[in-house]
């Protein structure tokens, strides 16, 4: 997690499922949020790093945000760019189990639970996802209910289901 002091790099693009807005220290990438309007995602990154000096990034981060952007348009594999983040053991425990779910497949949260050895964790699984500090990079897309059917995604379930649409060519 960055200090609260930190310098935070963000840059802003577009992609077909919206603003993307793409932050990162000097350690790596600290939050990937994506969204309708850029102003939007710039508040919600001063939100998050409120004692952080933010500042638009250079062109290292310009190809980060590019390389989200490529993953967004074609997610078939996964999103591999360094990452700073914060949150608790359990999240990051939820959040590295996520990122072991290839592109294409799903799993569930109670699956997750039980993969991360805490099976009566379901509900705290959920909440590690719905706080993903990194859209895409922790591809929380990527989780559904038991029975199969889409679950509630932070940034819309209509682009966690493109999302896995064209994960599986669909």
């Amino acid at each position: 997690m960055p200090r609260a002091t930190a310098m935070i790099q963000f840059a802003l693009g577009g992609s077909s499922l919206g603003q993307i807005l793409v932050a990162a220290t000097e350690v790596g990438v600290c939050s990937i949020l994506m969204g309708a309007s850029q102003n939007l995602l710039v508040c919600e990154l001063q939100r998050r790093f409120p004692q952080a000096v933010l500042m638009r990034g250079d062109a290292e981060l310009a190809g980060l945000l590019s390389k989200v952007v490529d993953f967004v348009e074609s997610p078939r594999s996964k999103l591999d760019v360094p990452l700073h983040l914060g949150g608790t053991a359990f999240q990051r425990s939820v959040w590295q189990a996520l990122r072991e779910i290839p592109a294409g497949e799903t799993a569930s949260y109670s699956d997750i639970a039980t993969w991360i050895g805490a099976p009566k964790s379901v509900r705290a699984v959920a909440q590690a996802c719905a706080s993903n500090p990194a859209a895409l990079a922790i591809p929380c897309h990527r989780v559904v209910r038991t029975d199969g059917s889409l679950a509630s995604y932070r940034w819309g379930v209509e682009r966690k289901r493109s999302l896995l649409q064209r994960e599986t060519g669909a």
